[in-house]
């Protein structure tokens, strides 16, 4: 019996332990996480800056150093630096930054990075050309390969922009505004542009979070939205792929004084 009981007790106990320990490696991973993120993300702001150029070589040591981290956290952010192109690691070498044109110019961070820095004009200026290449194509393959369920979401979708748009609500217009566009990318039946919905999203987010949309959608914006919606609930791929590219002409002639001043024009 009271070895029954103290079986038990000392289960429990160590079941306690086992809860104890589970808690702390969550815990302590979570905070790697965090401390890695930080590395990650500053020493990515400065390579796509041009502060660290191309060639420049870091070190595990210069990193612990600077930023009070582990070997291991300083070696997980250079990972994952270089799984966006922004460096390669070579032993005796070092941790060496990369020319822009190896970086993953795709990648959300990359993205971001290039909007918050000296380049955001021009990288506005590449990622609008880039919409207008691929999303009226997209919007008409939506029209014909989306599926019944897909045609009614982007209806609503749109009346929702317009409600939440006319209201001033940004924010709530801006999750709408990507949820769309992403459901069209994503009902296209092309892989590639379905890849692209993340760097739509982030070039929708960036416009709003660096204060470069107006306070209230163009009028314009929303009926050009619902045209879109419209053709592409009533299969007609052709005034899908019109009125997105119309759409997305207004974005680029809205941008166009904003690029004038960055070059001096």
């Amino acid at each position: 019996m009271t070895r029954s009981g103290g079986g038990r007790e000392g289960s429990e106990q160590r079941g306690g332990s086992a809860n104890n320990t589970t808690s702390a490696s969550t815990g302590g991973e979570a905070k790697a996480g965090v401390l890695h993120s930080g590395v990650v993300d500053t020493v990515g702001r400065e390579i796509t800056d041009g502060r660290l150029p191309d060639g420049h070589v870091l070190t595990l040591d210069v990193l612990e150093e600077r930023f009070g981290v582990s070997r291991t956290v300083a070696r997980e952010g250079m990972r994952i630096l270089q799984s966006m192109g922004l460096v390669t690691s070579r032993r005796r070498v070092g941790i060496t930054v990369q020319p822009r044109d190896s970086w993953n110019v795709f990648d959300p961070r990359v993205i971001w990075w290039r909007l918050t820095g000296e380049g955001r004009d021009a990288q506005l200026r590449s990622l609008t050309e880039l919409r207008i290449a691929v999303e009226p194509l997209a919007a008409a393959a939506a029209a014909r390969n989306a599926s019944g369920e897909v045609r009614s979401r982007v209806v609503d979708l749109s009346a929702t922009m317009r409600a939440r748009g006319e209201a001033g609500e940004l924010d709530d217009f801006l999750e709408v505004d990507i949820a769309f566009h992403t459901a069209l990318l994503r009902s296209s039946g092309n892989e590639m542009f379905e890849a692209l919905a993340d760097v739509v999203a982030a070039v929708l987010r960036g416009r709003t979070q660096l204060g470069l949309m107006p306070h209230q959608p163009v009028s314009q914006a929303l009926t050009l939205h619902e045209q879109v919606a419209e053709a592409v609930a009533d299969a007609r791929s052709d005034d899908a792929e019109g009125a997105m590219r119309e759409l997305l002409t207004e974005v680029r002639d809205a941008m166009v004084p904003v690029w004038r001043r960055s070059s001096g024009g």
